[in-house]
């Protein structure tokens, strides 16, 4: 091999290597983090709800992140899901001990996903994150309440393995 294709092959490595760094990078920039929310989220967090949603509920999240991110009561889990400094999607949900005599387990009240990063497992990542904080919490069952009307919802939970549990839901309209 002569000192030319000598120097070319060690220009070819290192341009390999250096292509090779850069993937990682890039890879490491756009990974997935699921992580608990923290106060800086509140404008992504309320934005999303809208898009998904069509609702503004600045209030409501006001409330949720003094009880769920600011004070942090125990044992309660707001997770968000972050690619490159974007909220892509969170979870909430509580443990609940003894209500309507059962033992703790843990309550999923909101899940959401930014509607273009659906179907990629980012719903699933998320509730297998809060599900493991329950059992960190020392309880062995996952609870929700939803909408009968909402399929979408309802096929996600579904398909994390959850069904129809022990109780009714039953309601009256007061006036």
């Amino acid at each position: 091999m002569s000192l030319e294709d000598r120097s070319n092959a060690l220009h070819l490595l290192k341009d390999h290597d250096t292509a090779r760094e850069s993937a990682a990078q890039s890879r490491a920039a756009n990974a997935l983090s699921i992580r608990a929310a923290k106060p800086a989220d509140f404008a992504s967090i309320v934005a999303l709800d809208q898009q998904v949603t069509g609702l503004a509920k600045r209030q409501y999240w006001k409330e949720a992140f003094a009880r769920y991110v600011s004070r942090r009561e125990e044992p309660a889990f707001f997770l968000v899901a972050e690619r490159g400094g974007e909220i892509e999607g969170f979870i909430i949900g509580d443990v609940r001990a003894w209500e309507f005599g059962e033992p703790p387990c843990g309550w999923v009240f909101a899940v959401q996903v930014r509607p273009q990063k659906r179907l990629g497992g980012l719903g699933t990542q998320l509730f297998d994150a809060i599900c493991d904080a329950f059992r960190r919490a020392g309880v062995k069952k996952v609870r929700t309440l939803l909408a009968r009307e909402n399929h979408l919802v309802l096929s996600f939970f579904r398909s994390q393995g959850l069904m129809a549990g022990p109780f009714i839901e039953l309601e009256a309209t007061i006036a």
